[in-house]
């Protein structure tokens, strides 16, 4: 990943708090800005060391000399200026002069100059010494204090409290920065901008910056090389060795310059025929020896001081030469060109002027015994020097080879990895390694333990969390699962693993008829006909919740029916509720509330009783009486698991009591219907 500036810089800086050097420097990425912000820090933070260092040992020592080092290096350099600059700032201070520098000595050395004239002006002992002849005290006026000295109350005397400027406004001070230096936020000391780091700098391309106290400098990334020099732009500039003087001409050769160097001419010029040495000296050229041949054919060369003569011959050829054509000269007779080969099998035949010579082949070596060549085994004698990885010796030469997951590069000795998913050999994906590859599987399969290619499809639904994924049942799938409901009266969730129940009578989904009340319970429905009985009529204001319906007949008499009026039994509700098939149970679970509507009697003269009167089936329900809101509420609880599916009708009694005798009846008929499947 890339490192930020500031992570770069910071590893610079401590490699040089921790190795006072940077030459080592161990570069951590292979970014270039971030190798030149490392290198760049690394020297920043040396320079500010050695300038701390000058000034400790100038407040201790109260000299420099002492410390020098033999090699001057930067870092030397930089102990050395800020040593001597304190010095000067101290004896500023001592010699009762200005804190502020000659700007001349440099804007660093004026840093250093301030800093150590005002810490000497606070830790100076004025007091007199025991051998200094006593005076008598004078007392001095605060008006005459004031003109000997107008500074004295000037709250930046001596550099006031801040490390660069500071304004003295009267009331108080105001501390500033020089030029490549801001202000901290004490508001009193400064640090040094680093240029190259904000990117405030100017070097073009081909130069580094380098960050020094308050500025910054271009340094070339690479030097000119001899014969140049680097001007202030940092371009290369020919040095002109015959202006400058710094050329090695005898006084007899005039220089003559060239780009990154220079000639010596000699100024004597030779005669026809001769050719000046490099002292100047003339020499006689021969003629016979030029490539030309000056003399015609037949004729011999004889050289001359200066010049040459041509001179009949009768060549007399001998041993390894032979006439040419025209008769006029001998001739090389190229005795390996003939068919004999002279120099026998596995030999090479060289020809040279009136001879030839025999050397073995490339790849053989002289037997000195059997005086024949014989095979060099280049892979013996230069073990693990000709190949990467294996070497295969042959009659004469050898060739290179590469172990498994490798192939031979373009230069016949090298090896490189070898990209095996290119041939596919997994069932999936392939991911190549480093002399070999590795097969891995898509989501929902896994490799295969026996041959380690193949992808097998994973049963999530057989996987311990399996009963966990669907709230119904699993079906696995190749490379994955899918979650089924009961094939009626649930629908897949949005989340495509628990089951909903399908409202069927909301949905107008049923098959009721119209006389009949279509009532929802958990994975179906119900079509049940309630009738009112005689004296009774429907109310309108029929309840349907989500997993209860509930239809409510209320009294209706006919005019005169005295029986009917005198019946206790004043409505009958028909209510239908869903409960789960099992259920483990720690307590018991309260399922309806009957709350009771206390008639128009006086409440300390009217008892309330509840009862189930039918359909209590292996005593699975009960009911209680509690006070909740200022009511009185009949709580029906399920006491014991029910296994379904099943269906039945618990008839429930709500009685007012009066005297003893049942003055109000409200009867509840709950069709209780337990369904297989519960989500």
């Amino acid at each position: 990943a890339d490192l930020s500036v500031e992570e770069c810089c910071d590893k610079g800086v401590e490699w040089a708090n921790k190795n006072r050097i940077c030459a080592s420097l161990p570069l951590i990425s292979e970014s270039r800005e971030c190798s030149m912000t490392q290198v760049q820090c690394c020297r920043s933070q040396l320079e500010k060391q050695s300038c701390s260092d000058g000034v400790e040992f100038a407040n201790a020592r109260e000299e420099c000399d002492s410390h020098m080092a033999k090699n001057s290096t930067c870092e030397t350099e930089y102990f050395k200026t800020c040593c001597y600059c304190c010095l000067l700032g101290k004896a500023a201070q001592v010699q009762g002069q200005s804190c502020e520098p000659n700007p001349k000595i440099g804007y660093q050395c004026g840093i250093v100059f301030r800093t150590c004239c005002g810490k000497s002006e606070e830790g100076i002992d004025l007091s007199i010494s025991d051998y200094a002849p006593k005076k008598e005290p004078v007392e001095i006026s605060k008006e005459e204090l004031d003109q000997e000295d107008p500074y004295l109350h000037d709250g930046c005397r001596g550099g006031g409290p801040c490390s660069q400027q500071c304004r003295d406004t009267g009331s108080s001070y105001v501390c500033s920065c020089f030029v490549g230096y801001q202000l901290q936020p004490d508001g009193i000391t400064c640090e040094d901008i680093n240029e190259c780091i904000t990117g405030t700098h100017n070097c073009g391309i081909g130069q580094t910056c380098v960050n020094t106290l308050g500025s910054f400098r271009c340094q070339r990334d690479t030097s000119c090389g001899t014969g140049y020099e680097l001007t202030d732009d940092s371009r290369c500039k020919d040095i002109d060795e015959c202006e400058t003087g710094t050329h090695n001409c005898p006084p007899d050769f005039i220089c003559q310059n060239t780009p990154g160097s220079f000639r010596c001419r000699p100024k004597l010029q030779c005669m026809s025929g001769f050719i000046q040495d490099a002292l100047g000296n003339c020499i006689d050229i021969n003629e016979c020896l030029s490539t030309n041949m000056p003399c015609p054919a037949g004729q011999i060369c004889i050289n001359t001081d200066g010049s040459f003569t041509c001179q009949r011959i009768s060549p007399s050829c001998g041993r390894g030469y032979h006439l040419n054509e025209d008769g006029t000269r001998c001739v090389d007779v190229d005795e390996c060109s003939s068919s004999s080969q002279p120099c026998g099998e596995g030999h090479v035949c060289i020809n040279a002027p009136g001879n030839y010579r025999c050397e073995c082949k490339a790849g053989y070596t002289f037997d000195v015994i059997s005086r024949t060549c014989i095979d060099i085994n280049e892979c013996r004698r230069y073990p693990g020097r000709l190949c990467a990885h294996k070497c295969e010796n042959t009659p004469g030469s050898y060739y290179c080879t590469c172990t498994m997951g490798f192939k031979l590069s373009a230069d016949g000795r090298s090896c490189e990895d070898l990209n095996e998913c290119e041939s596919n050999p997994c069932s999936q994906e392939c991911a190549n390694v480093y002399g070999s590859y590795q097969c891995y599987c898509r989501r929902g399969f896994q490799l295969s333990d026996i041959d380690g290619i193949s992808c097998e499809d994973i049963d999530e639904c057989a996987l311990p969390t399996g009963g966990h994924i669907c709230s119904f049942r699993c079906v696995n799938i190749p490379g994955s699962f899918q979650c089924t409901c009961p094939s009626t009266g649930y629908r897949l969730a949005a989340n495509a693993r628990n089951c909903q129940d399908i409202d069927e009578c909301v949905a107008e989904s049923h098959n009721c008829s119209f006389n009949e009340t279509c009532f929802n319970i958990q994975g179906g429905f119900r079509c049940l006909s309630l009738e009112c009985p005689e004296n009774y009529r429907k109310s309108g204001d029929t309840v349907r919740l989500e997993k209860t319906d509930t239809i409510r007949c209320i009294k209706s008499c006919r005019p005169n029916d005295v029986s009917c009026l005198l019946d206790p039994v004043h409505t009958i509700s028909h209510t239908v509720i869903s409960l789960p098939t099992f259920r483990e149970f720690t307590r018991p679970e309260e399922i309806i509330f009957l709350r009771a509507i206390t008639p128009t009697y006086p409440a300390n003269q009217a008892d309330i009783i509840f009862d189930i009167t039918e359909g209590n089936l292996r005593d699975s329900f009960d009911i209680i009486k509690r006070y909740m809101d200022g009511m009185t509420v009949g709580v029906v609880r399920q006491v014991r698991p029910i296994i379904g599916p099943f269906h039945a009708i618990l008839k429930l009694e709500m009685n007012y009591v009066m005297g003893g005798v049942v003055s109000h009846r409200n009867i509840v008929n709950v069709h209780i219907f337990v369904s297989e499947y519960w989500f």
